[in-house]
């Protein structure tokens, strides 16, 4: 199967070099290439549906307008075509905002005419999200570090929790029912039920399936 693509690049020698691979990557043919995102979008427009690329090779550094900005655009305009972002940086931000702004995937320049291939295959046939190893790594990375900075303290309920319905979630995560809480706690059922329509309006919830989740998520028990 051959799969159309367009780059999208500023610079003459890189262009040139992708030109170069693409004739050892026989199941790729160039639509276009433009040398900014104006002129990426403007070849977008001028094109008919069937025509259109399936894949386009985006830099990120253009002048006029640069690649998340087109990409953010042009995935707007063109929801089926697909964006892999070529970059010789692995920045921190710029990976995450190109994911923000559609990208499908993430490679560094200087990869050979087989990954590029490899990478479209990817895409189109199985909806994948191909990435330079070091970008991976470093996606990864970045992903751990933000779910560590966002876990919360463990233990820690809200304040707003009193300690009797402290004891009565502890028994809800445990699988006890209003009875069985009743019973273990030597209070009424009706009480039980009123403490634990207490905990849903004070975490916000509707259902005990959330309270345990929440209770899980946040290790308060």
């Amino acid at each position: 199967m051959i799969f159309r693509i367009a780059l999208a690049e500023d610079n003459m020698v890189n262009r040139n070099t992708f030109m170069q691979k693409l004739k050892v990557a026989d199941a790729l043919h160039l639509v276009f290439s433009a040398a900014n995102g104006n002129q990426c979008l403007e070849q977008l427009k001028g094109l008919p549906f069937t025509l259109l690329p399936q894949v386009v090779f985006m830099d990120l550094e253009m002048p006029e307008l640069d690649g998340i900005e087109t990409i953010r655009i042009a995935k707007s305009l063109y929801r089926e075509i697909h964006f892999i972002v070529l970059t010789v940086f692995d920045d921190d931000e710029k990976i995450f905002e190109a994911i923000k702004a559609g990208a499908s995937g993430y490679l560094l320049k200087h990869e050979p005419a087989s990954v590029l291939q490899d990478a479209v295959v990817n895409v189109m046939e199985f909806g994948g999200a191909p990435m330079s190893p070091a970008i991976a790594r470093k996606t990864l990375k970045l992903l751990s570090l933000a779910n560590t900075q966002e876990e919360p303290v463990a233990g820690i309920l809200p304040a707003a929790i009193t300690e009797r319905e402290k004891e009565i979630l502890q028994h809800m995560v445990n699988g006890w029912d209003a009875k069985r809480i009743s019973s273990g706690l030597n209070i009424s059922v009706l009480t039980v039920r009123k403490h634990i329509a207490n905990i849903y309006e004070k975490l916000h919830v509707n259902s005990k399936a959330q309270v345990i989740s929440l209770a899980h998520k946040n290790k308060w028990v």
